[in-house]
């Protein structure tokens, strides 16, 4: 079922869900493996963030994971960069509610996010950029059907160390064929 799996299912993003977007953003743990600035914002910095680059952007659609046994927010997944002419997006997960990570939630909220993307919107390519050290999303993606393209070479700092980031992309050929591997 389109935005729903056995265990998550992905409602769009509102205003309401600031506060919660907010503890995320703040949490040095949870930002650490996706924010390439990691840093502690104010409140009104997050609200205007969500207002005008979350819900404000024609380019970008965000959803909060949510486990459904609980009704328990866990997550939020984003396409960002939409290019409906050409068919490409950029997808971003960050799982805020650490007791979820590492038990497949993340995979399956990706995975909806994906049947969308590429069996209702017909984007032809999604990609998305993970820090070299993230060996557990690295795994994830390779999973879902993401190939590496690139890298860009020693672009991120932290904790004082040089770390790439990898470009990585998905056809939707590709994630068809996959699907229909794992039918």
């Amino acid at each position: 079922m389109l935005f729903e799996s056995s265990r998550v299912r992905l409602r769009k993003m509102t205003k309401e869900d600031t506060d919660l977007y907010h503890t995320w953003r703040n949490d040095m743990e949870v930002m650490h493996s996706t924010n390439p600035s990691l840093d502690v914002y104010p409140m009104e910095a997050t609200r205007e963030f969500v207002d005008q680059v979350i819900l404000g952007s024609l380019s970008a659609k965000s959803y909060i994971m949510i486990e459904k046994r609980n009704e328990t927010p866990i997550g939020i997944i984003s396409l960002i960069n939409i290019d409906y002419k050409n068919r490409n997006a950029e997808c971003i997960i960050d799982i805020g509610e650490k007791e979820y990570w590492g038990k497949g939630y993340g995979s399956e909220g990706f995975k909806l996010l994906l049947d969308y993307v590429f069996y209702e919107m017909n984007l032809h390519r999604v990609s998305l950029k993970v820090f070299s050290f993230n060996d557990r999303a690295i795994h994830l993606y390779k999973k879902m059907g993401f190939q590496k393209e690139g890298n860009s070479r020693e672009s991120l700092f932290r904790e004082g160390k040089w770390y790439d980031i990898i470009h990585m992309g998905l056809l939707q050929d590709k994630y068809f064929e996959l699907q229909k591997r794992n039918a």
